[in-house]
């Protein structure tokens, strides 16, 4: 029976995608923007024991902003990141962070300059792109208690239409940091989907 897992999966995948209604696991918290759309099946960087994502039903306009967005958060311990994912949609390329427990960390996010560098170190983190957006979580780690990596790469190159590379920089003092190198610097947008607790990027193509 073990071998039949994968099958039954994989036809779940063709199948025709379900309504936004029905798309139960991708609720955003009450307290952020709303949408039922979720990180795209089949384009997974790294991937976790998650609910199955599920693929966007049509082109999403959003207008998003090159600005700055910042919400701090009190919560009684640090968030531990557990698994980053990325995928391709119709107009624009998404990161997914996800943590585990029930809330998402305060964040900031950022388009930054050149050179990237790394925390404690400062050692400068070379970066594909012509356009580098930070995001910073705090409090949050992404190792365990001894140490030890909670996800299995701190480099991704998913290399989608705007979307080329995604490089950890810090992990230290109950921050944790990445930032991606796009293709240009275009609006982006930020969720917080639930169940599981879930940060999501949306960056456009064009």
């Amino acid at each position: 029976m073990r071998f039949l897992i994968p099958l039954i999966l994989i036809t779940a995948a063709c199948s025709s995608p379900p309504s936004a209604g029905n798309a139960t696991n991708d609720r955003p918290a009450p307290a952020t923007a709303t949408s039922g759309r979720t990180e795209e099946a089949g384009t997974v960087a790294e991937q976790s024991p998650t609910p199955k994502d599920e693929a966007p039903v049509q082109k999403d306009d959003f207008e998003g902003t090159t600005g700055i967005i910042d919400k701090k958060k009190t919560v009684k311990d640090a968030a531990v990141l557990r698994a980053i994912r990325t995928g391709r949609h119709e107009g624009f390329d998404r990161i997914v962070f996800e943590f585990a427990g029930d809330e998402v960390p305060g964040y900031h996010v950022e388009y930054i300059d050149k050179p990237v560098r790394a925390c404690g170190s400062g050692n400068v983190v070379p970066l594909s792109g012509d356009g580098w957006l930070q995001v910073r979580f705090e409090p949050a780690r992404a190792h365990t208690d001894e140490g030890k990596p909670t996800i299995g790469s701190r480099e991704l190159a998913p290399k989608l239409p705007n979307l080329l590379e995604l490089k950890s920089t810090c992990d230290f003092e109950g921050q944790v940091e990445w930032v991606a190198g796009v293709g240009s610097p275009n609006s982006y947008r930020v969720l917080e989907l639930e169940k599981p607790s879930r940060f999501v990027v949306d960056i456009k193509h064009k």
